[in-house]
This record gives C-alpha cells, sequence and structure tokens, in this order.
C-alpha cells in the first residue's frame, strides 16, 4: 500500500497563508442553477391554444430568456453563511466512556472472535446472514478477506431454498460485489402466468429483501421492474402494522431503496435496531459501536486539519464571491470512503472538490467571458508563467492550485504519483466544460436537452471527482483503472447525470430565483412543450435508467470493482444533499446527518 496513507497530512501545512475565514460554494454543481443559454420555444408551441401547458411553458420560456441577460457579479452575501464556520476547528469532543486505547483493543479482541464466526458457517444460510450483519452494521470493511472467502463459497455452493429472504438476500449480495446471479431464481415465487405468488405477501421481511435486491437490476430486466412494483404496492399496505424494527426498515426502504442509501447513515440505522432482530449476535453489535466512535474520532482531526487549511487559503486567495461549505464537502468525500485506511485520500479529495467549487463560482458568478478564457488557458498550461495571463484577483487562486497539486504529489508514495497527474488532466478537462458552458451562455446558444444534459452531466464535476478519488488509494488501484476513469467510463458519466438531474428537480421544486439560469427540466419543458409535471415525470425515467448502469458497472467492470463501488457510493450520497432543497446551498438540511456522522458519538 502507498506510504502516503496518513491520519493528517502535511499537505498545505507549509502554506504561507494564515488561518482566516474561507469562503467556498458548491463543488459539484454550477452555482446556483446550471448555466446554460435559453432555449426558444417552438412556433408550435406559440401556435397551441391557450392551456396550462402553453401557460406553464411561456411563464418559463420568458424566465429561461431572462437568464441569458448577465447577472451582476453575486458577493459572499448572496449565499447563507457556514453553518459550522470555525466549529470543527475549536471542537473538542466530549471524552469517551473509554480510553482510544483501550477502545482499540477491545476491537482487536473482537474482530478476532469475528474471524471464528467466518470460520464457522457451515451453510450458504449462516453465511449470507453473517455478511448481511456485518456490511449493514459497517464493520466489513476489517475483514476483507472472510469476505472474499465467504463471496466465493456462497457462490460455489449448491442452494436451494424455498425462504424468499434467504434467495433475495443471496441475489443482493453477490450482486453488490459484482457476482452475478439471474433473476431466474425468482421464479420459484411466481404463478404459471409469471406473476407474483399472493401467498408471498405474508412475508413482510422477504418482500423487503426483495424490494431492495430489485433494485440491483440492469438494463432489460422486466422481472426485476415488476418485482420493485409489486413489492412496492403490498409494502405500503402493510406499511402501519409492522412491529419495530421491521416497521422503521420498511418505511426507510419506499422513501430509498438499501442500494441507494448513504451507507453510514443507513449504518446508523442499522446499529440501533440489530439488538432488536431475531438472533442478534452481541459481538458483531459491540464492534460496530467501537468501530463507529473510533473513525469518528480520526474523522474529527481530519475536519479540525481541512477547516485550518480552508480558512489559511481564503486569506491567500480572497474570492469572497465564494460560498463556505468546507464540512458539506467533507461529507461527500466521506460518503465515498469512510475507512481510516484511505484518510490522505479523503482529505485530497475533499481539497479537489473545494478548488472545484471555487473555480465553478469563477467561471459561473464572477468572471466576465475574457476572464474566463484567460483562466482556461493558463489551467491548461499549467505552468508558474501563465500566472502573467491572469487578472490579479485570479492570480493568487491560480498559484495556490498548482502548488495543492504539487505538494500531493510529494505526499503520495513515489510509485503513485502518476496518480495526481490524471486528477490534474481531469481539473484540466473540467476547467473546458466550464468554459463551454459560459461561450454557449456569450453566444446566446440555445442547446437542446440532450446537448445541455451531455455537458451539464460533465460541468457538475463529478466525473472529474470519479478520476480524483482514486488518488493515493494504494496497490489495489492500478494504473489501468486510472486510465479507464480518465476516458470517463459511462458509470461515471451516470454518476454526473443523477447528480445533475437530482439537483434540478430538487432547485425546480423549491422555486426558481430571477437571473437562474435554464436547467434541464426548463429545457424539456420548452423544447417538447409540456408542463413541468410531464417533464419531470421523463427525468425520473432517465434517472431510473442511470441507476441501472450503475449497477450494470458491477458486471462490465469488474476488474475495477474497488472503483467503480467507490463511484457508486458517490452517485447515493446525491441522494441525501437532493433530497428536497439543494442541500448544499441550503446546508441547515444536512445539519442533523453532519452531527450524527461527525459530532455524536453512539452510545456504548
Amino acid at each position: 500500500m502507498a506510504a502516503s496513507l496518513k491520519p493528517t497530512p502535511a499537505i498545505l501545512l507549509s502554506s504561507p497563508c494564515s488561518s482566516s475565514a474561507y469562503s467556498s460554494r458548491l463543488p459539484l454543481q454550477p452555482s446556483p442553477r446550471p448555466r446554460f443559454p435559453h432555449v426558444q420555444a417552438s412556433p408550435a408551441t406559440e401556435a397551441t391554444p391557450a392551456s396550462r401547458v402553453e401557460h406553464e411553458t411561456r411563464d418559463t420560456y420568458n424566465h429561461v430568456a431572462s437568464a441569458g441577460v448577465a447577472a451582476a457579479p453575486k458577493t459572499l452575501s448572496s449565499y447563507e453563511p457556514s453553518l459550522w464556520g470555525d466549529y470543527f476547528l475549536d471542537y473538542e469532543p466530549k471524552p469517551l466512556q473509554r480510553s482510544v486505547k483501550w477502545m482499540t483493543a477491545r476491537a482487536d479482541k473482537l474482530k478476532e472472535d469475528i474471524n471464528m464466526l467466518f470460520e464457522s458457517c457451515k451453510c450458504t444460510v449462516e453465511r449470507i446472514t453473517l455478511l448481511d450483519s456485518v456490511q449493514r452494521l459497517g464493520i466489513d470493511h476489517h475483514f476483507k478477506k472472510q469476505v472474499d472467502i465467504v463471496l466465493s463459497q456462497i457462490i460455489e455452493d449448491e442452494f436451494s431454498s424455498s425462504s424468499l429472504h434467504h434467495v433475495a438476500l443471496r441475489f443482493g449480495l453477490l450482486r453488490e460485489h459484482g457476482l452475478w446471479v439471474s433473476s431466474d431464481v425468482f421464479n420459484k415465487f411466481k404463478n404459471e402466468d409469471g406473476s407474483f405468488r399472493k401467498d408471498i405477501t405474508n412475508d413482510p421481511k422477504g418482500l423487503l429483501c426483495l424490494y431492495n435486491a430489485a433494485h440491483l437490476l440492469v438494463h432489460g430486466e422486466p422481472s426485476l421492474e415488476e418485482a420493485i412494483s409489486f413489492t412496492k404496492h403490498h409494502l405500503e399496505l402493510m406499511r402501519d402494522t409492522l412491529k419495530s424494527p421491521l416497521d422503521e426498515q420498511v418505511k426507510r426502504a419506499l422513501h430509498l431503496p438499501l442500494p441507494r442509501t448513504l451507507k453510514r447513515v443507513e449504518t446508523l440505522h442499522y446499529i440501533s435496531e440489530y439488538m432488536h432482530e431475531e438472533q442478534h449476535n452481541p459481538t458483531l453489535l459491540e464492534l460496530a459501536k467501537l468501530d463507529f466512535n473510533l473513525l469518528q474520532h480520526v474523522h474529527l482531526k481530519e475536519l479540525k486539519y481541512l477547516t485550518k487549511w480552508w480558512r489559511g487559503l481564503y486569506r491567500c486567495v480572497g474570492l469572497n464571491y465564494a460560498r463556505d461549505r468546507l464540512v458539506e464537502g467533507y461529507l461527500w468525500c466521506y460518503a465515498i470512503y469512510h475507512e481510516k485506511e484511505f484518510a490522505f485520500s479523503r482529505i485530497f479529495l475533499t481539497k479537489q472538490l473545494m478548488l472545484i467549487s471555487l473555480m465553478d463560482d469563477t467561471y459561473d458568478a464572477h468572471a466576465t467571458i475574457e476572464e474566463c478564457r484567460q483562466l482556461n488557458v493558463a489551467i491548461q498550461r499549467w505552468d508558474e508563467r501563465a500566472t502573467s495571463l491572469l487578472p490579479d484577483y485570479l492570480k493568487r487562486f491560480y498559484t495556490e492550485l498548482l502548488r495543492i497539486f504539487k505538494d500531493a504529489t510529494s505526499e503520495v508514495a513515489i510509485c503513485d504519483t502518476y496518480h495526481v497527474a490524471y486528477a490534474r488532466k481531469a481539473f484540466q478537462d473540467l476547467s473546458a466544460y466550464y468554459l463551454q458552458e459560459v461561450e454557449w451562455l456569450h453566444q446566446n446558444h440555445k442547446p437542446s436537452f440532450k446537448d445541455h444534459l451531455s455537458l451539464s452531466a460533465m460541468s457538475i464535476g463529478s466525473p472529474t471527482l470519479c478520476v480524483g478519488l482514486m488518488v493515493g488509494m494504494g496497490d489495489p488501484v492500478t494504473r489501468e483503472a486510472f486510465e479507464w476513469a480518465a476516458g470517463y467510463p459511462k458509470v461515471a458519466i451516470a454518476c454526473g447525470k443523477i447528480a445533475r438531474l437530482l439537483d434540478d428537480i430538487a432547485a425546480f421544486k423549491g422555486g426558481k430565483a430571477k437571473g437562474d439560469m435554464a436547467s434541464s427540466i426548463e429545457c424539456y419543458m420548452v423544447e417538447h412543450s409540456v408542463t413541468s409535471e410531464v417533464a419531470i415525470s421523463k427525468i425520473l425515467s432517465l434517472l431510473e435508467d442511470e441507476w441501472r448502469t450503475l449497477n450494470q458497472a458491477h458486471f462490465e467492470h469488474h476488474s475495477h470493482l474497488l472503483v467503480v463501488r467507490r463511484i457508486i457510493n458517490f452517485a447515493n450520497s446525491m441522494l441525501v444533499f437532493y433530497a428536497r432543497k439543494d442541500a448544499y446551498t441550503f446546508s441547515i438540511n444536512l445539519k442533523e446527518t453532519v452531527e450524527s456522522l461527525f459530532v455524536k458519538p453512539i452510545p456504548m
């Protein structure tokens, strides 16, 4: 493994800047709306008789057309200040019930006991039950070797069961780990006409497991689409009659199926519920609590370090038109990997994300067209001599950008220095996408919905970070994996489309501000002369296609499964950030999540 995996790397500790308040805006999306030119209504739309469609489309057209007018530069006062400020810089966590040393020693003893549990499993049912519990309790990262052995045993064992719960559980676990299982395994629970038997509705736990597992479907699996529809209908009918903890699990799954959850949030739920499960194992539960609290201790140190870095960077750069969302940016990276071994990767990814934030705000909300062009030329050159091309207010940003990537190169292991080069190239690509958007707006170009989505899925920054997240992950991530990610495979594009479309839906439902740029929803409404409900329905259908593309990547890119699963974690995090409003912009919506993950330890 790379020698660079350090809890608190020294990147930027040598910065000439001292601490001060630092502001940044959303790193993964254009602010406050996509920067796309307005879309003209077609002649057919203008000739349509008065109707709701015409009325809503005309309003949308007026909004989209006005969005083409350049707005005055925004300042920090346009955004809410940071909810956290210097909280994590000064935060001193409450003393744990036991010392970190004691907890670590106790956790090591529990790991030995759980190793024996893996070895003692005698049949498939025991193996899938243990593996499911270990994963949902969030402790599977301690048992990678054992998990691989158990998976190979599960796939090789002959398995014939009449239990819907066990069949669905095995199906879901194997697919999640990139091991193909046909949906035909559920045929035994169907009638001759292909419909599901009514008697399985008497097994709510089995229905829930099938509902969750079926969301791992790929393109062209209508049988699993039917499984989702069938189980959802019957789970909704019984949701108020179930006992705890199954009732809470059903309600959460109906809101967000298990394969699409932010894993650490779901882990917190499951830790509180596991003791009520039949035949729960106290050893697993104790390790889960200890492990969560020990990792929280690590994450707090990282937040303190990053807050100091962030404040220092702001004084140097001085781009006070940007939003301050360091903690929320860290949460995004934490969603991708929370394990201690990925400390360096997590910290550097947070820095990449916040640099993207600054660049995004500059292109979107502040710089003139000429300044945007100058910034892109400088970023493509990636040379200190290009600083002279920039206006004064961008020179310090550019200098710090180069230095941050240079320092990262010295921090990774010598054999992994090429990691940073790939991340840098992806950053340069993103700058070109930003400039393309600005050029469209400047030229009053009116892209089709398809062209709009193709570019905005890249400019939202997710595909860029799908490359950057691999930096420092060590030996398991090869040069071939970087080449693959740098080519922006379908799974990375799908992640970008999910982010873009979820963001647009959340923002549209929250109300459009005067001067906002056209969103994908508005483009679709005007291009097809439909209401917002029709446009959103179409976009939700497109989103389901992208989730299938993510699932398919488990099998199409099995050799890069480690990276694929991190990209899927990234995509899942979008559902937390864009569940209702844009929770990055309106970060009060993330307050409870941040507190539960980083501030409140689990009572032992």
